[in-house]
C-alpha cells in the first residue's frame, strides 16, 4: 500500500503552494498595471511633444503623423465626434493661440467631462490629457486639431494610442490564478473535512461494532480508523469469547443438572425435593440468561424482511396454546387525507396491518417480545400485545394488569441483573428488560414504558429500514 501523507505536510505543502500562488497573482497583477500606466505615461508625453510641434513648428514625436485638410474634417455616417477646445494659458482666461479638437470614433463617445487635465492646466498638458484618454480606451479614434483659424490636420497617433499599442492587460488572469488557489485551496479543505465527516458518520453508525471502518484519507485518519478497527476486533473477541465460554459451561451444567434431577426425584420429602429442583432450575436459568444476554449484544442474526405482526401472532398463539392469558389487539385501521387537483380533501383507510414491514433479526425480535409478555405474566397477570408502526418506526405494546412500578423502577429496570421489588418468588436474574432494550438499540429503536389505567404498557420501538 503507497504510503500517504500526513495532514501537517499535506497542510505545509498546500500553505506554501497558496502563497507562491498569491505572490505570482501580485506579481502579475502589479506588472500589468506597471505596462498599462508605462502606456498611459507614453500617450500622455506623446501629446505634450504634439502641441511643442504644433506651436514652434519642431517634428513630430515617434508614431505619430500629420495630415492637412483642406476642407474640415466630416463624421463619417454611425460614427461619433466630442468637440474640445483649449485656450491658451490657463483655461479659464480665454488668451493666447486657440486649439480646437475633434475626437472620432466608430465605437465611443469621448465626454468631454471625462477628459481630465493631468499635469496642470496649460494648453499642453491638456492635449496631453487627450492623448492619454484616446490610450485608455481601446478604440481606433482619429484626432483632428486645428490652431486658431488655421487649416485642419488629421493627427495620426495609432502606434502610440491605438488598440494593437495597448499593452496586453493581464489583471484578470491575475485574478484567475488567485481565485484558482483559493478554489484549489478550499477544495482541499472540504475534501479533509468530507474524509473526517465520513469517518464520524461510519463509526456512529449502528453496524460499527460488526463491521470495519472505511480507511483511507490523510495519514492521521487512517491511522484512526485502524486502531479503532483493532479496538472494535477486539471487542467483538472478548464478547465472542464470553460467549463461548458460556455456552460451554451451560453446555457442560447440562449433564450434573440432569444428574441432579433424576437424584432429586429419590428424595422422598416433598418439600425439599421441590426446594432442590427450584434451585436447579434457578441455576440453569441464571446461565440460560446470562447466555442470551451476550449474544444480544454481539447481534451476529443476519437482517432480513419480516412482517411485525405475523411475527407477534406467532410468539402470542405459543402462550395461547399453554393457555396462558396472552392476546393479540388488532390496530385499528387509521384514515390518511388525500387531495388531488379536482377535488376537496379526502379520507382513505390506511394499509393493512399485516402490512407492518420491516428489516429485522426475526429471533432476537420473538426474544425481545417473549421477555416483554413473560414479565407482564409474572407482575400483571397476563398480557395485551399490540402491533402498530408510521413510515418510519414500527413498535409493539404489551400491557400488563396490575403492574405498580414507577418510572425510577423502570429505569433502573433496563440494567443488567436488576429486579423489582415487587418481584415476590418469581424466578429468573434481572436480564429480561436488558436484553429487550439491547435488541431495541440494535434495531435503531429504545424500550419505553407508559402509565395506563389498567396496567403498565411495555413498548419497543423499532426502526423500519435500520440494517
Amino acid at each position: 500500500m503507497p504510503s500517504r501523507l500526513s495532514l501537517r505536510w499535506l497542510a505545509s505543502l498546500w500553505i506554501a503552494l497558496a502563497m507562491i500562488a498569491g505572490g505570482l497573482s501580485v506579481w502579475v497583477w502589479m506588472s500589468s498595471q506597471a505596462a498599462w500606466n508605462a502606456h498611459l505615461d507614453r500617450a500622455y508625453l506623446a501629446g505634450l511633444a504634439l502641441h511643442d510641434s504644433l506651436e514652434s513648428g519642431s517634428p513630430l514625436p515617434d508614431g505619430l503623423s500629420l495630415m492637412r485638410l483642406r476642407e474640415p474634417p466630416q463624421l463619417p455616417h454611425g460614427w461619433r465626434e466630442t468637440r474640445i477646445t483649449l485656450t491658451g494659458g490657463r483655461p479659464d482666461l480665454a488668451q493666447g493661440a486657440r486649439l480646437s479638437m475633434r475626437l472620432q470614433s466608430p465605437d465611443i463617445q469621448y465626454p468631454a467631462a471625462e477628459v481630465q487635465t493631468v499635469g496642470g492646466g496649460s494648453q499642453a498638458a491638456g492635449l496631453a490629457s487627450v492623448t492619454r484618454t484616446l490610450a485608455r480606451f481601446c478604440s481606433d479614434p482619429r484626432l483632428f486639431v486645428q490652431l486658431e483659424d488655421g487649416p485642419w490636420m488629421r493627427i495620426d497617433g495609432t502606434a502610440v494610442w491605438g488598440c494593437a499599442a495597448a499593452p496586453r492587460d493581464l489583471r484578470l488572469l491575475s485574478a484567475g490564478i488567485a481565485i484558482g488557489a483559493l478554489l484549489l485551496l478550499l477544495g482541499w479543505a472540504a475534501e479533509i473535512s468530507g474524509a473526517f465527516g465520513t469517518f464520524t458518520a461510519a463509526l456512529r453508525d449502528h453496524r460499527a461494532r460488526t463491521a470495519a471502518l472505511p480507511v483511507g484519507g490523510v495519514d492521521e485518519l487512517r491511522q484512526t480508523a485502524e486502531a479503532v478497527n483493532a479496538y472494535v476486533a477486539q471487542d467483538r473477541a472478548a464478547l465472542q469469547n464470553r460467549a463461548m465460554v458460556l455456552s460451554g459451561v451451560s453446555h457442560d451444567l447440562g449433564t450434573p443438572a440432569t444428574r441432579l434431577r433424576l437424584r432429586s426425584a429419590l428424595i422422598e420429602d416433598p418439600k425439599l425435593r421441590a426446594k432442590l429442583e427450584r434451585d436447579i432450575d434457578e441455576m440453569t436459568g441464571m446461565i440460560d440468561g446470562v447466555l442470551t444476554y451476550t449474544r444480544a449484544e454481539i447481534g451476529a442474526e443476519p437482517f432480513r424482511q419480516l412482517s411485525l405482526v405475523s411475527l407477534a401472532e406467532a410468539v402470542v398463539a405459543d402462550y395461547q396454546d399453554v393457555d396462558l392469558p396472552v392476546r393479540m389487539t388488532e390496530t385499528l385501521p387509521r384514515e390518511t387525507r388525500a387531495r388531488s387537483l379536482f377535488a376537496r380533501e379526502a379520507a382513505r383507510p390506511a394499509p393493512d396491518s399485516h402490512r407492518l414491514l420491516m428489516r429485522g433479526q426475526p429471533t432476537a425480535l420473538r426474544r425481545a417480545l417473549s421477555n416483554l409478555i413473560d414479565n407482564a405474566l409474572k407482575y400483571g397477570r397476563e398480557a395485551e400485545v399490540t402491533a402498530d408502526g408510521d413510515a418510519d418506526d414500527v413498535w409493539l405494546t404489551v400491557t400488563d394488569r396490575g403492574s405498580v412500578l414507577t418510572k425510577t423502577d423502570l429505569e433502573r429496570l433496563t440494567g443488567a441483573f436488576q429486579r423489582g421489588e415487587n418481584v415476590g418468588t418469581a424466578s429468573g436474574v434481572g436480564l429480561g428488560l436488558a436484553i429487550v432494550s439491547t435488541i431495541a438499540v440494535q434495531h435503531g429503536g429504545r424500550l419505553e414504558f407508559h402509565r395506563t389505567n389498567s396496567g403498565l404498557a411495555a413498548r419497543v420501538v423499532l426502526c423500519r429500514r435500520w440494517a
